[in-house]
């Protein structure tokens, strides 16, 4: 009886010490925000709890996304590409294996990994994968959750303010949730209160804060907005793209060679804008910079938390965007409701301020050139990278996410889960990248509405639509896409093309929906108002 009390005893105390040596993870993901717009990446919108971070930590120059919501989420989540995962498009299901809409089951996510080996996972903000069918975070490995199944609400009494709790609809004003809430608050305070948990039941943690800001409706507290109003985003999109340019080179985040890509056609020069028409823009862009503002804010109680509960050194933060600036709403964004900012109104920044906020690439959202899929991203993690303040201009994409996570927290990434077949891991640990050294690979793709791309090495082939004529970029040389070499180098064109083919068959891109089903998808959209 003894000898298996010791036995018992001595298997615990293995536990306990494995799981102390077990780094927190914690994944935090921005909505729509672009390249340049924190302050760490050349932005003037003030973050200062995110520069802390990399200023004590990583910024990587050259990480990627996948250009869209759902899509990023998918390949965030599973480490696969989206098509791979079920979700190439949005959550329309076109019953075809690449576009189901929603995560199908030979894959696993990040939770579904790291709960086997001892994490306690937890979630909360947007989950947009696929809860219309079924598919929650509840029952995709996630223990604790706080969630909305999609996005657009920032305020409690919003019609799309539907909220889960651990699995449970709740109503907006359920008394477990504070009076009058702002869901980047909300979601902060119950990732707060989950680690809570985790630290008492001596587990490590794995925390995915899926943000909805800074995306449309851009709403944000009338203070906040204040803060910004009649300010800095009355010198317009010109002086200050310049101005991020110029801090970019400086700080060693670009090239200086790089040129910055010139204002985009159907944007208008600041100086010729009427005074009325200036005051409308600053208005827009004080409430998105505000959205980004409080996010800082809220990051920075995330943090200040973690050091009150001791587990700080060893959780590793990683923070990013899941697509660049969002240009939807055109050249002249949108400023809608008797209150612009608050609850009930409707703001879009449009094409004029995401062509900032993706300073200095080009593009945004939905398209593969880098404006669309260039993300931040900082890696930070006192116990585990000995590097401060560095840059690692190493590519990497979120195929890489599962992989490191997976990596410094112990976990076997399976071949079977749930009875199913699981498809391999696309993405590398960033292991190497942390330690300034190269990730071995052939390639990173993309495809996402007939826009697509690959990058082998600095070399990027790039296209503008199903149609587009392709386009090349030596991105050592060239990162904003300004000269395009394809007809210069036409034997690596056809090479790279064969490539991206290649990999479209295997990762479920081909075949892809047809006109007819576009059509649809899009009357839909529009008949629901569909929020992303």
């Amino acid at each position: 009886m003894k000898r298996n009390t010791l036995l018992l005893f001595l298997l615990s105390l293995a536990e306990t010490v494995s799981a102390a040596d077990k780094p927190n993870i914690i994944v935090i993901l921005a909505d729509d925000m672009g390249y340049s717009d924190i302050g760490c990446y050349g932005g003037e919108i003030p973050t200062p709890n995110l520069d802390a971070l990399a200023k004590d930590g990583l910024r990587f120059t050259e990480f990627y996304n996948t250009g869209r919501c759902c899509p990023t989420r998918a390949s965030l989540l599973t480490g696969l590409y989206s098509h791979q995962a079920g979700i190439g498009h949005m959550n329309e299901d076109d019953h075809l294996p690449g576009y189901q809409g929603h995560l199908n089951d030979t894959c696993v996510t990040m939770a579904e990994v790291l709960k086997p080996a001892g994490y306690f996972t937890a979630m909360t903000g947007k989950w947009h994968v696929g809860q219309a069918v079924g598919v929650t975070p509840w029952g995709r490995g996630f223990e604790r959750n706080l969630t909305a199944a999609a996005g657009g609400f920032y305020h409690a009494d919003s019609d799309r303010a539907k909220l889960f709790l651990n699995g449970e609809k709740l109503a907006s004003d359920d008394p477990r949730l504070p009076k009058d809430w702002y869901s980047t608050d909300l979601w902060t305070d119950y990732g707060i209160k989950f680690i809570g948990e985790a630290v008492e039941a001596k587990k490590p943690f794995f925390l995915y804060l899926a943000e909805n800001a800074p995306h449309f409706p851009l709403q944000a507290p009338a203070e906040d907005i204040a803060k910004f109003r009649h300010g800095i985003y009355q010198q317009g999109w010109d002086k200050l793209r310049e101005a991020r340019y110029e801090r970019q080179k400086a700080m060693g985040l670009i090239d200086p060679k790089w040129e910055l890509t010139p204002r985009d056609a159907d944007v208008k020069a600041w100086d010729s804008l009427s005074t009325e028409e200036k005051d409308r823009f600053d208005h827009i862009m004080s409430i998105y910079a505000a959205c980004v503002w409080h996010m800082d804010m809220a990051i920075g109680r995330l943090v200040a938390s973690l050091k009150e509960k001791g587990v700080y050194d060893n959780t590793l933060i990683l923070f990013m965007s899941d697509n660049g600036g969002n240009a939807e709403s055109g050249p002249n964004g949108t400023l809608e409701g008797k209150n612009p900012g608050g609850p009930g109104s409707t703001v879009f920044c449009g094409e004029s301020w995401a062509n900032l906020e993706n300073t200095p690439n080009r593009l945004y959202k939905h398209f593969n050139h880098e404006g669309g899929i260039s993300t931040p991203l900082i890696a930070h993690w006192p116990a585990g990278i000995s590097a401060k303040g560095e840059f690692r201009k190493e590519p990497g994409h979120l195929i890489d996410i599962m992989a490191t996570v997976a990596d410094f927290g112990g976990a076997t990434y399976p071949k079977e889960f749930g009875g199913k077949e699981i498809q391999p891991m696309e993405g590398r640990s960033l292991r190497p990248a942390f330690e300034d050294k190269p990730i071995e690979r052939e390639a990173i793709f993309w495809e996402h509405e007939g826009n697509a791309a690959v990058r082998t090495g600095d070399w990027k082939l790039v296209r503008k639509g199903l149609r587009g004529e392709w386009e090349l970029y030596d991105l050592l040389a060239d990162r904003t896409e300004m000269h395009n070499l394809a007809a210069k180098e036409p034997e690596r064109v056809k090479t790279m093309t064969e490539l991206w083919r290649a990999w479209a068959k295997r990762a479920n891109v081909m075949p892809k929906p047809g006109a007819a089903g576009a059509a649809k998808k899009q009357a839909r959209k529009a008949a629901a108002s569909e929020p992303e």
